[in-house]
């Protein structure tokens, strides 16, 4: 129903019923920290193979990193999120146009997470669209704003090039061809989230979306350049604070390189929180592998008389037991170890 979506309604002094967390599972602001170690990376240094060391070092230690100098022009990153905003702002009736809660839709206009099985929803609205190939997907697209269609199309271009650039340098990282990665996922699938977060009258009781990893390979976020929301776990204890840094780009390593990588890269813990005083927008871009890419740990990378960490499964597989739980479960990769 197109009048759940958050940012169809009035400001209200409290959270609706269904939107508070229990205690025990509540962001508990006050203790996130901030840490000046983000891994910060500058694709353009003239120095490859210490970019590729830098990345290495940032799969293994932090599971994300921060790129800047990525190619994408700053132009076409503030055209993202204004025409973001203002798909958002659009009339109920227009967004109404789009709303689905079903999970398998392609292009949808949806909120919270799933919430055909959640117990407790999250403060977020979202546009879901699928992004390769364009020319299938773009025509079912929003037509307004006018221009949504031409700036999301040209920015996923350069996200996909991106996103491919980056799993070279990942494959390197790992010792292996600079191909491997990119050639076990397939013709890889790109969705796209557009994420938005409104004020939210209680925001120490709620999240925008409660951790949870990401399912595909890699995920490229645009995050708000004003507002801070994005917060990842860090030694699987404390929950560090991802702040916004000028036309950089966050890399979020997902599932499926956990798993290529042999356990050797993580997947990230992450969460979006949201506060009182302002909206916040992020636009995620998703790269997946092709449902058919038979996933597994790099034969290269498990020792001699050793078994693998994880299994060979289909992405197809690892998606539907992923969408069939609760976002923040345990991780799904761990349905997927190997049994010896």
């Amino acid at each position: 129903m197109a009048n759940q979506l958050l940012s169809t309604v009035a400001y209200r002094d409290s959270l609706p019923e269904g939107y508070a967390r229990p205690e025990h599972d509540r962001p508990r602001l006050a203790d996130v920290r901030t840490d000046t170690n983000i891994p910060l990376i500058d694709l353009a240094s003239p120095d490859r193979h210490r970019v590729i060391a830098e990345i290495d070092q940032a799969c293994r230690t932090y599971g994300f990193f921060q790129v800047i100098n990525h190619g994408i022009s700053e132009e076409l990153l503030e055209k993202v999120m204004a025409v973001g905003l203002e798909f958002f702002r659009l009339p109920p009736e227009e967004k109404a146009k789009l709303y689905s809660d079903e999970p398998s839709k392609k292009i949808r206009l949806s909120t919270s997470f799933n919430v055909r099985k959640e117990t407790v929803h999250n403060w977020r609205d979202y546009l879901r669209l699928h992004c390769h190939p364009l020319e299938e997907f773009v025509p079912d697209w929003p037509s307004n704003p006018e221009t949504f269609k031409e700036i999301i199309s040209v920015y996923c271009r350069e996200v996909r090039l991106l996103g491919l650039r980056l799993l070279g340098a990942i494959s390197l990282g790992l010792g292996l061809e600079e191909v491997y990665v990119e050639k076990v996922l397939g013709e890889q699938e790109q969705h796209m989230a557009v994420n938005y977060y409104p004020r939210c009258p209680e925001p120490d009781l709620t999240y925008g979306l409660p951790k949870h990893t990401d399912p595909n390979a890699l995920t490229i976020l645009l995050m708000d350049p004003h507002v801070s929301g994005l917060q990842v776990l860090r030694d699987g204890a404390k929950w560090i604070a991802v702040d916004p840094r000028p036309n950089a780009l966050v890399i979020n390593l997902g599932d499926q390189l956990q798993a290529l990588s042999n356990g050797a890269y993580k997947s990230v813990w992450h969460r979006a929180v949201v506060n009182a005083a302002h909206e916040r927008l992020s636009v995620a871009s998703f790269l997946c592998p092709c449902n058919s890419a038979v996933i597994g740990p790099a034969p290269k990378l498990v020792g001699d008389g050793e078994d693998p960490v994880y299994r060979s499964y289909t992405y197809d597989e690892y998606y539907k037991r992923f969408w069939s739980r609760n976002l923040d479960q345990e991780h799904c990769l761990e349905l997927f170890r190997s049994q010896h």
